[in-house]
């Protein structure tokens, strides 16, 4: 008789806890009747004046009052609106803490929203999927897995001067209009990865097409799940395209394989943060940035990385870059701040290098990837040490040259740099649709080394 009962669905809600909207501040909304069944991320549903239907996100609470920022419009809700939370057992709770997002492998060469809602015009998504946690914590530090090995990027700027290892996370810091977005489409082209996932956060609307169109490719669109939550959301749906995004590259990760995860860009997640933060009552510190800010940072960029070792002794890898749009080119801005402290290296994109024409516009003498040299060979590792000398005395020199004010013959690392750093120069130039391999790029530098040493 046992086995004739059907077992219990965990997934419907044991009961309906109903709250009332008690007053609007800003982007926020105040909700009585919700507090002894509620947390902070705990998602409740209210009904507007005209019936329409908006979720919303406790973000704090005041005395017996909880604070709620809504996904959509706030237009519609007024004060004695319903708001309608779903009470689910202990287990369903904490799995839902935060809220989940059911991911399988049809998303892969889709366009999303921070829902999961296909954006693209291809269809509706199958349901079913593995639930992912959107606000997961990082991998046990002790538990997770060490760097895989050195990851081809395609881009020889990159290759040659930051080299990366599977599971690194680098930071892009760039001004506006200085080639990031193009840079970031060459990555999920040309990295030598099984699945890319792009989050853009806080995009402009006109651009997403573009850049999925033009800049990503055919090709790039294929193996990538790109999440997009562009500039005229709300500040919920700006950040949880971050957490979307950080959770599919983890449902990826934990099947075993190599993600590339792009991120564009953390400084306006942080801008979302900002906002929720101010709205819920916290005070700015920092240019304005409260301290929640500072603190959520790491809990979104060490969930990136290796994964935890599994039972075969295997883990898949998250190989990440974050953008940092960097206010009036100001490289040393909180935010920039903040993630360069956390992160294991850094590519800094520079106007100069990009008004004279030269792409993609890396300073590769002010980036760094924290790896080197432990993943290059002995070799590989004196030819970039020789490369960098011979661009930095250029660097140094070059208005003396150029104006006349050295006599060559004077310097002989002068003399070389002079010669050989043009050709580097050369060398670090890349088209769009071009793809380099670690082993074209360094053979691409040797040449020019040695074909100088001996002129």
């Amino acid at each position: 008789m046992r086995h004739a009962v059907a077992e219990p669905r965990h997934d419907v809600p044991v009961g309906i806890l109903e709250g009332r909207v008690t007053g609007l501040s800003g982007l926020s909304v105040s909700l009585s009747g919700l507090r002894d069944f509620t947390g902070v991320g705990d998602r409740v549903t209210i009904f507007g004046l005209d019936g329409r239907e908006t979720g919303a996100e406790i973000v704090a609470f005041r005395d017996d009052t909880a604070i709620a920022m809504p996904y959509g419009s706030l237009e519609g809700i007024g004060s004695g609106c319903r708001a309608v939370f779903h009470l689910f057992d202990q287990t369903q709770r904490r799995r839902r803490a935060g809220g989940t997002l059911s991911i399988n492998g049809s998303w892969q060469g889709r366009v999303v929203d921070p829902m999961g809602r296909p954006m693209d015009g291809k269809g509706p998504l199958p349901p079913d999927g593995t639930p992912q946690r959107l606000h997961a914590p990082p991998p046990d530090a002790a538990l997770r897995a060490r760097l895989g090995p050195r990851i081809d990027l395609g881009v020889r700027a990159l290759n040659l001067f930051t080299t990366c290892r599977e599971g690194q996370r680098l930071g892009l810091f760039a001004g506006s209009g200085v080639g990031k977005s193009t840079l970031l489409g060459m990555l999920a082209r040309n990295t030598d990865c099984d699945v890319a996932v792009i989050a853009l956060v806080g995009e402009r609307g006109r651009e997403v097409r573009e850049f999925v169109e033009d800049d990503l490719g055919p090709e790039g669109l294929a193996k990538s799940v790109v999440v997009v939550a562009t500039s005229d959301t709300s500040p919920l749906m700006r950040r949880e395209a971050a957490y979307a995004a950080m959770a599919a590259a983890e449902y990826f990760r934990d099947q075993g394989k190599s993600v590339l995860m792009l991120m564009d860009s953390v400084t306006r997640f942080c801008q979302a943060l900002r906002e929720i933060g101010l709205s819920s009552g916290e005070p700015p510190a920092t240019r304005g940035y409260p301290p929640s800010v500072f603190a959520e940072l790491p809990r979104l960029l060490e969930r990136a990385g290796p994964g935890p070792v599994g039972p075969n002794g295997k883990a898949g890898q998250i190989t990440a870059m974050f953008s940092v749009l960097v206010e009036g080119d100001d490289h040393n801005e909180p935010i920039a701040d903040a993630v360069r402290g956390i992160l294991d290296g850094h590519v800094v994109l520079e106007r100069r290098i990009a008004e004279a024409g030269r792409y993609p516009a890396i300073n590769v003498l002010r980036s760094l990837s924290r790896t080197v040299p432990g993943c290059n060979s002995a070799e590989e590792n004196i030819l970039v040490q020789e490369a960098r000398a011979d661009l930095a005395t250029w660097e140094e020199m070059q208005d003396m040259v150029r104006l006349g004010a050295y006599r060559s013959g004077n310097d002989p690392k002068v003399d070389k740099a002079v010669r050989v750093a043009p050709a580097i120069e050369d060398v670090l130039k890349q088209s769009r649709g071009e793809n380099a391999t670690i082993a074209e790029s360094f053979d691409a530098l040797r040449g020019v080394l040695s074909l100088h040493e001996t002129s």
